[in-house]
């Protein structure tokens, strides 16, 4: 069987992105008086400012990912594929341009048109406005493969193409004439740029050399060679300073002096990667630049040898994170460790609220200055870390391991800096093999309990780094300890190891409590405090989930097919979520033992965590930078979590974006099925009556019908004292009919004659509304129209309708007949029994001497009483029985 994605999870958006490998863009906003960089990330693009460079919005979501990107005066265009959009605001599309075959990697805005050129060196010039072409050039790659391309200041129509062979050709687009060919420099050309004088711009080439050439004479004024590879981008300083700056695939960043024709400075270890994009802000030594490392950079030309300064940064991991972990019981921070040895704090809220914790050093003082930023100052990445916030503005609150280290370090996260402690034993001193596999601290925040690979278990005070105690002597068991946790109390401590077996330990003595086998290999284990709840997973793909105070296994979950990942309790310990290798996330119910969700993903995650408010899971996945975020459903929406059957086939679910997009639903969508690709019914409404045997209450609000019987001694209370007076001048007012919906009262028609003191014959013997509804009810034997009728009236109005059932109305007492019908009905089906009392009530009082009267009246009356008192007794039988249960289970002492 199969299902369509998730019951319980659905994507939200994704976290930690920030650009990629497609140069950025840049504009001016001259309303705001501020400068805004575009930059791409997957199938979105984010626009920030660059006063702050804060995020000011994040565009709908493509078909695939953005292949280029380019910015005007007021639209942003964007290349996926062989598609081109543009749009507004940030946000919205507004035009769409099709006419490629192959995919689009060059951009270019030209006044009212637009200049595309895909992978085939097709040239296609817009209009923008009506989407419709202008003009077409075509050139073949073999001998013009277009790879850069710009419009020359002052040089009216015309746009400047580079190739990958070299030359360079000037085309008008007007009269579609190729107006000159420059021969180049035997070399690819990989980017051109306008320089702030007329005639002259910069050409980049793939063997790094960068030339400085006058277009209006071809004359060469200034050849540069960067030793550091291929020349990825470049740009001017606009402030009068002459100086050009060039990017390379190294992530370094020279600075050319123009005026001296010399290397001004250089700015290395700028990116982590290749630097994709650059841009100087107009008229300010403000450079900002983006790279493939996930990194956007504001640098500020102010030091003494003419370099940089990084001004502000945005940033999230340059390489995939390996592990996750909501920090604190508010669930909006997320901890992430990456493969960049960095741990940083992500805000499921703002993005302003993330929070940069650094890279772990082996010395952190020399790993603060830029220079000596050495590959072998480095440590190596974060394999597992634990938080913990009672303490964290006192000390240290975060701990971690690192991959084939023996050592664990400490962070702080209200600092946002490493710790000063690096804890090891002194035992270890002068081994090689040794790793620190687990780690866990305390609820109180004053100790963690470290677990190496040699199977020892220590336990140091994270204030001092002193150690405080050693489980097991000598070990605490003969294989590598790959899981420990301590509980809420510090009473107890538990161990899992590689020797299939999981120890209890007394935190305070270290000594053995209880030994439990697993019989397979622990993996990792985890700890739900609150409800002592352990789930330890093993190498037989298999999760265990152990009570810790009555230590013994309690559920068994197996179903995954590959190692599994990560592990996840939800905040009341009813789910356990599980990932594996398998590239599937299963969530399973604690208290039935059983599978109720499974979905499939492209890309197997590698680490996952709910949030302490249940709202989110976060989860990161295999060569992927980000975190991503999926929402549960059963927080606003009615979802049943069925178990799911043994034959169970999920189906693939996509990563969300960076935006949060509606999905859009198609007509095979919108029949809902089941697990077996059947239709599912709808939604559970509660039926008019659950059973015949169960009374039935109509759900009117009591003041329709519990004042009834004394409407007359209300009338009597609320009647004035004193004819209201007319006033004087009396405003003007629409007359209304007073009743539960008010309508406006029909003009009066103006009358010379006087009005007739006694009614006429004919109007004494007109029914009422009620009484042709009891005549219709008998006739077809459905009375529902009668009582919908009488729900409508307000009590006043129920008075008078019952009123007319009298004799003296209707000259006879067969629509008392009728209604006494009517109610045997009511009690018979037991439906709005409350109203159908009521109604009996005030009938039996305004009637009562006209029913003693008739013989008939009474014989029908008495087979009334038999219905109601029928209908209440069984009721009634059950209210005893359960108020007996009550008062024996309240006064027994057991």
């Amino acid at each position: 069987m199969s299902s369509q994605g998730s019951h319980i999870f659905s994507g939200f958006r994704a976290l930690g992105f920030y650009c990629n490998h497609v140069p950025l863009a840049l504009r001016y906003h001259k309303k705001h008086r501020d400068h805004y960089v575009v930059t791409a990330v997957g199938k979105a693009f984010h626009t920030y400012n660059c006063s702050k460079l804060g995020i000011v919005s994040v565009s709908n979501s493509h078909p695939d990912d953005i292949t280029c990107l380019a910015v005007d005066a007021f639209l942003v265009y964007t290349g996926c594929h062989n598609i081109i959009r543009a749009f507004a605001n940030g946000r919205q599309i507004i035009h769409t341009y099709e006419g490629h075959v192959s995919d689009v990697h060059l951009l270019l805005p030209f006044g009212e048109h637009l200049v595309s050129v895909d992978e085939d060196s097709q040239l296609k010039i817009w209009d923008i406005k009506s989407t419709e072409i202008y003009l077409e050039l075509s050139f073949d790659n073999l001998a013009f493969c277009i790879t850069a391309i710009m419009h020359p200041t002052t040089y009216l129509n015309k746009i400047l193409l580079g190739s990958r062979q070299g030359t360079m050709q000037l085309w008008n687009i007007k009269t579609n004439k190729l107006i000159y060919t420059f021969q180049g420099w035997g070399a690819p050309i990989s980017v051109i740029e306008q320089a702030p004088a007329v005639d002259v711009v910069a050409v980049g080439h793939v063997d790094g050399t960068v030339i400085v050439h006058n277009l209006k004479f071809d004359e060469t004024i200034i050849t540069f060679k960067q030793e550091w590879g291929p020349v990825t981008s470049i740009a001017f300083r606009t402030d009068g300073q002459p100086i050009m700056a060039t990017g390379s695939t190294l992530g370094h960043i020279a600075l050319w002096n123009l005026e001296e024709k010399r290397l001004q400075a250089q700015m290395r270890n700028a990116h982590r990667e290749s630097i994709a994009g650059m841009a100087f802000l107009q008229s300010e030594p403000v450079m900002i630049t983006n790279s493939s490392d996930n990194h956007i950079k504001m640098w500020i030309l102010d030091q003494a040898d003419g370099s940089g300064r990084q001004l502000r940064v945005r940033s999230g991991h340059s390489s995939p994170p390996t592990r996750i972990h909501f920090h604190g019981n508010k669930g909006q921070n997320i901890l992430s460790a990456g493969q960049d040895s960095s741990l940083k704090s992500f805000s499921t809220v703002h993005e302003n609220q993330n929070k940069d914790l650094g890279q772990a050093y082996y010395n952190r003082v020399l790993g603060k200055k830029k220079k000596a930023k050495l590959e072998h100052l480095k440590m190596p990445p974060i394999t597992a870390f634990v938080s913990e916030t009672s303490r964290e503005s006192d000390w240290d609150g975060i701990v971690a391991c690192h991959q084939q280290l023996p050592l664990v370090t400490t962070w702080n996260y209200q600092r946002c800096t490493m710790g000063k402690h690096k804890l090891t034993h002194d035992r270890f001193k002068g081994q090689d093999n040794v790793i620190a596999t687990a780690v866990d601290i305390t609820s109180c925040g004053n100790f963690v309990v470290i677990g190496w690979s040699t199977g020892h278990v220590d336990t140091y005070n994270i204030q001092s780094g002193l150690h405080r105690g050693t489980f097991g002597q000598p070990t605490a068991h003969s294989g590598s300890v790959r899981g420990v946790a301590i509980d809420g109390l510090n009473q107890v401590t538990v161990t899992g190891s590689a020797d299939q077996t999981v120890k209890f330990w007394k935190f305070k003595t270290k000594h053995l409590l209880h030994t439990l086998d697993i019989e397979s290999p622990v993996c990792q284990m985890l700890l739900h405090r609150e409800s002592s709840m352990l789930a330890v997973n093993t190498d037989d793909f298999t999760v265990h989930v152990v009570d810790v105070e009555l230590r013994r296994v309690v559920r068994r979950f197996s179903g995954h097919q590959n190692k599994i990942t990560d592990l996840t309790f939800s905040q009341d310990a009813r789910w356990l979520v599980s990932s594996s290798m398998d590239c599937t996330v299963r969530t399973w119910d604690m208290p039935t033992g059983r599978l109720v969700d499974c979905f499939l993903l492209d890309s197997a995650a590698t680490s996952i965590a709910l949030s302490p408010t249940g709202d989110f899971l976060a989860s990161t996945h295999i060569d992927d930078l980000g975190v991503y975020l999926w929402s549960n459903k059963t927080l606003y929406s009615h979802v049943s979590l069925r178990p799911l059957p043994s034959d169970y086939t999920p189906t693939m679910v996509a990563l969300p974006g960076t935006s949060y997009q509606v999905k859009q639903e198609t007509d095979e969508d919108m029949e809902p099925s089941n697990e077996a690709g059947e239709p599912m019914e709808e939604e559970f409404q509660s039926p008019d009556q659950i059973s015949r045997d169960l009374v039935t209450l109509s759900t009117l609000p009591n003041s329709r019908w519990q004042s009834l019987i004394h409407l007359d001694v209300i009338k009597k209370r609320n009647k004035p004292t004193e004819p209201p007076k007319v006033p004087k001048a009396a405003p003007f007012f629409l007359p209304t009919i007073a009743g539960l919906t008010p309508t406006f009262a029909a003009p009066e028609e103006e009358n010379d004659e006087p009005s007739a003191k006694r009614l006429k014959r004919a109007f004494i013997g007109m029914k009422s509304d009620l009484c042709k509804a009891l005549e219709h009810a008998l006739e077809t034997e459905k009375y529902e129209p009668v009582v919908d009728y009488l729900k409508k009236l307000n009590p006043s109005s129920i008075d008078i309708e019952i009123r007319s059932l009298s004799y003296e109305d209707t000259g006879s007492t067969q629509a008392m007949q009728h209604f006494i019908a009517f109610l045997r009905h009511i009690f018979s089906t037991n439906q709005n029994f409350e109203i159908a009392q009521a109604y009996l009530g005030l009938f039996l009082k305004l009637h009562g001497n006209t029913l003693s009267k008739d013989t008939s009246l009474v014989t029908t009356l008495s087979e009334l009483a038999k219905d109601q008192s029928s209908s209440w007794l069984r009721v009634q039988k059950e209210f005893n029985q359960s108020l007996c249960l009550i008062n024996f289970l309240k006064n027994a002492a057991l």
